[in-house]
């Protein structure tokens, strides 16, 4: 089944938009490729063709808040796309995620159910994100 419609899913496990993406395309029935891109680091060009096709440039997909940026100085305006894309090869929690792949395209998936978008279908309802938040209802109607 996922092979007809691949998904792919860059994915931190300790952060809880990434599970909840994971579990929506698990939901919908996809078993997609799970890249922990924190073990695996990133290449420059896998970087930039993601961020191409999803749209970003490494600045607005540059993890701010619970990852070194401010340490390394990367918050300042001035600091230009090449030095984040730089410290993002050396330090993989620096890219925002996830991001996900599909034959519909590439996008980071922040909040979760961005990654709608991306699924030829949906998964049955209800699902709720681990806040809680129901985001699909008892009639697999999307409520976000």
């Amino acid at each position: 089944m996922s092979d007809a419609f691949p998904v792919v899913i860059h994915h931190n496990p300790e952060c809880g938009t990434s599970r909840n993406v994971l579990e929506i395309i698990r939901a919908a029935g996809y078993a997609p490729t799970v890249i922990p891109y924190l073990d695996t680091g990133w290449t420059r060009p896998q970087l930039l063709a993601l961020f191409a096709a999803a749209g970003l440039t490494p600045r607005t997909a540059l993890r701010e808040t619970k990852s070194p940026a401010a340490e390394l100085g990367l918050l300042d305006p001035a600091v230009e796309d090449e030095a984040i894309l730089a410290a993002m090869l050396v330090h993989p929690v620096l890219v925002n995620r996830p991001i996900v792949a599909s034959p519909k395209g590439v996008r980071l998936c922040r909040p979760s159910e961005m990654v709608f978008d991306l699924l030829d279908r949906l998964p049955t309802g209800p699902l709720a994100k681990e806040d809680g938040q129901v985001i699909i209802d008892a009639e697999g109607r999307r409520l976000v």
